[in-house]
């Protein structure tokens, strides 16, 4: 068996094949294709056993908002090992040996992931950072504030005919929205791509559009899906993502997407936590909510990424670090920081709060509140007093939303 080596562009073929073998799936020639302008060999880790892929780890370069700021992020991705070839030492060593490169090459000072498992990516140092709902709605007993004459435009269309639209829109609200992240072209493509193999026997994409009096302000990606029984039609709306700048643009696409001939259900899979709808229909109960995890943070570089965000409220507090995996972010650091701006420092000062790597993940995109994590025994307190005054800078005015799984 050979180390883990960086692959050729070439070899994509045999790691989306493993790919498929680890999560039961089937490649997708139409898929594939897309796949390689989004693919980065030069970030990814491949072994091979006589030749044959055998386990592989990779990661995309992109931005990730934050709390107030967007930073360089290493988007893990693509981990998998062949079932032939586990309990062999092979996953620990490839996301030893990747973050210790994301490390050494000093650009990302966090990396972030989705975990097919919860259990597997704390022991690497990542922190469970933001979490998401799951909708299940039957929409017969839903309903929403009634429209006003002052709302916009609602029109329909394919997405690929108003990317450069959609991309603007996105990267407006983007900025504010901490978890969500940088899409270039061959992104967009990726996201937009509507392989007819993976639609589960719904329609097409479509998009809807809403235009305020500024042009376009806000736009819902989902596809319907055909079903009837005795009582007449059950079609169900697959919303995808929903981007509104404002809140009668929202309100507006959820109207619609809520209300669509023959259809009595809705799914979708990645709401926020705060997300606006559950204030807005008259039954919340019946939206069906599930809370699951969503984005894994790790903190590669311990005092750049935590002078990288902003604060919710001044903050002064010195926290001891472990991190068995990266020493070098092993020790004391002065956190002194607000919602201008903040700095990070080692320190031989006296340490206030102590804990893993891990738990600043959490805490970094602002969901995880100290004290709850403090009660959960991962942060501890060792001057009376700093969980409270620390606590609300850690906090952010927009719960961190997880947009899109890569």
């Amino acid at each position: 068996m050979t180390d883990a080596v960086v692959p050729l562009a070439e070899d994509l073929d045999e790691i989306a094949a493993l790919l498929a073998l680890a999560f039961h799936g089937d490649v997708e020639p139409e898929l594939l294709e897309i796949e390689r302008g989004a693919f980065e060999p030069e970030r990814s880790l491949l072994v091979r056993d006589g030749g044959t892929a055998v386990a592989h780890a990779g990661a995309f370069t992109r931005e990730l908002t934050v709390p107030g700021a967007a930073v360089p992020a290493a988007h893990v991705t693509m981990v998998s090992v062949a079932p032939t070839h586990r309990r062999r030492g092979l996953f620990t060593g490839l996301m030893r040996r990747q973050l210790r490169e994301i490390h050494d090459a000093g650009r990302e000072p966090v990396a972030v992931l989705w975990a097919s498992e919860g259990r597997i990516y704390p022991r690497f140092g990542y922190g469970l950072a933001a979490q998401r709902l799951t909708l299940q709605c039957d929409t017969a007993e839903l309903r929403l504030p009634a429209p006003t004459p002052a709302e916009g435009r609602l029109r329909l269309d394919r997405p690929a005919a108003h990317q450069a639209e959609l991309a603007r829109l996105y990267d407006r609200v983007r900025a504010g929205r901490p978890g969500w992240s940088s899409r270039d072209e061959r992104w967009w493509a990726y996201v937009l791509a509507d392989v007819k193999a993976l639609r589960g026997g719904a329609t097409e994409r479509r998009v809807l559009l809403h235009e305020g009096p500024t042009g376009l302000d806000g736009y819902a990606l989902y596809r319907t899906k055909e079903e009837w029984d005795r009582g007449g039609p059950r079609g169900e709306v697959r919303v995808d993502e929903v981007v509104a700048a404002d809140p009668a643009a929202y309100l507006a696409l959820w109207r619609l997407l809520l209300s669509i001939d023959l259809t009595r259900r809705l799914s979708f899979d990645r709401a926020a936590v705060d997300e606006p709808l559950l204030w807005l229909v008259n039954e919340p109960r019946q939206l069906g909510a599930q809370l699951s995890d969503a984005l894994w943070v790790r903190l590669v570089d311990v005092r750049a990424a935590l002078a990288a965000r902003r604060y919710a409220t001044d903050v002064d507090v010195v926290v001891e670090v472990t991190d068995e995996l990266l020493p070098e972010n092993a020790g004391r650091w002065r956190l002194v920081g607000g919602p201008a701006g903040a700095e990070c420092t080692a320190t031989t000062a006296a340490a206030q709060l102590t804990c893993d790597v891990s738990a600043l993940g959490a805490l970094y995109l602002g969901g995880a509140g100290l004290e709850a994590l403090a009660a959960a025994g991962r942060i501890r307190e060792l001057v009376p007093g700093a969980l409270a005054a620390a606590g609300p800078a850690f906090g952010w005015h927009r719960a961190p939303s997880p947009m899109e799984v890569f």
